[in-house]
């Protein structure tokens, strides 16, 4: 039972992380009708700019107190990611309004592969480490009820707090700002929330800077974990199934389908991999996600599309 324990908490956190990632996808889809290929670049380019960022500023300043580099690392790349979604906006978006979606997907691969050779032409090709100071070691849980306790890493539960944490935030903005509504607006139709009033670009630019903002957040988890290299944008791939699963335009099912995918991939590859040769988590989740394109596209969550004729 310690066992499993140990399992399903290891799913739950992984899933968290993967639902940070996927909540950029779900932020950019509601606010533009896209979907955001970029967002994976996007993570990559954030964790490394934090990365290098964290080594220049002592250089430049003489600062030795690692809380306040890695503060000011912090802002330095936020206000980059925010003049990124400025310009993503006026040079890319702007230009596109109304367009069809293909026109718009098309747009974002542009960009994904702009920004993976952007941001190593600035900060570099090599792998880097982000060091923001969360606890490596191991702790056990529940030593008195289960024999030996369970394992659970300390910097999992830690990143899986701040992503929990996040999302509720971010639903909570969506749910109960006037903000949040005009991003709702503008996803439903374009043409109808600028007859409103609803000014676009500067939608757009809030919600790529808010994506920009999830995507540093994720950039810095993932790469305390990994370590910054090309490889993590790859990592976001594995939030794409997450979006299939909780549905393209809903928060919460960003969170539900990163818990059910973390939680089945881990538990899969323990008790089904070995009967099967291993190498169920590489490919769990796209199976169960294919699953629910031919069974319910619109994924747990999502707005069911009715075209009336």
């Amino acid at each position: 039972m310690g066992f499993f324990l140990e399992t399903l908490i290891g799913g739950l956190m992984a899933g968290m992380l993967y639902s940070l990632i996927a909540l950029g996808f779900v932020l950019i889809f509601k606010a533009s009708g896209v979907f955001n290929f970029a967002q994976g670049a996007m993570v990559l380019f954030a964790a490394l700019a934090m990365a290098r960022f964290s080594e220049w500023i002592p250089q430049w300043t003489g600062l030795e107190s690692k809380l306040l580099v890695n503060v000011l690392a912090f802002i330095v790349a936020m206000s980059l990611m925010v003049v990124l979604a400025w310009a993503i906006e006026r040079l890319v978006l702007g230009k596109l309004v109304n367009q069809e979606g293909i026109t718009l997907l098309m747009a974002t691969l542009g960009i994904t592969y702009f920004l993976d050779g952007f941001g190593q032409t600035l900060f570099g090709s090599d792998i880097y480490k982000i060091d923001v100071g969360m606890p490596k070691d191991p702790i056990f849980l529940f030593e008195k009820v289960f024999e030996g306790g369970v394992l659970v890493s300390q910097e999992d539960l830690i990143a899986a707090l701040v992503a929990a944490a996040l999302v509720g935030v971010l639903a909570l903005f969506f749910q109960y700002t006037a903000t949040g509504r005009a991003l709702r607006a503008v996803a439903d139709d374009h043409q109808a929330a600028q007859s409103i009033g609803i000014p676009l670009k500067r939608i757009w630019v809030i919600v790529w800077s808010v994506a920009g903002f999830v995507a540093l957040v994720a950039g810095i988890i993932w790469g305390s974990k990994l370590g910054v290299q090309f490889s993590l944008s790859l990592v976001a791939l594995k939030a794409l199934p997450v979006v299939i699963l909780g549905g393209l335009t809903s928060v919460p099912g960003a969170i539900i389908g990163g818990l059910i995918i973390g939680v089945g991939e881990k538990l899969s590859e323990i008790y089904i991999g070995p009967m099967l040769g291993g190498g169920i988590e590489i490919w769990f989740a796209y199976v169960l996600a294919l699953v629910f394109l031919l069974v319910r596209p619109q994924g747990l969550f999502g707005e069911k599309i009715i075209d009336r004729v």
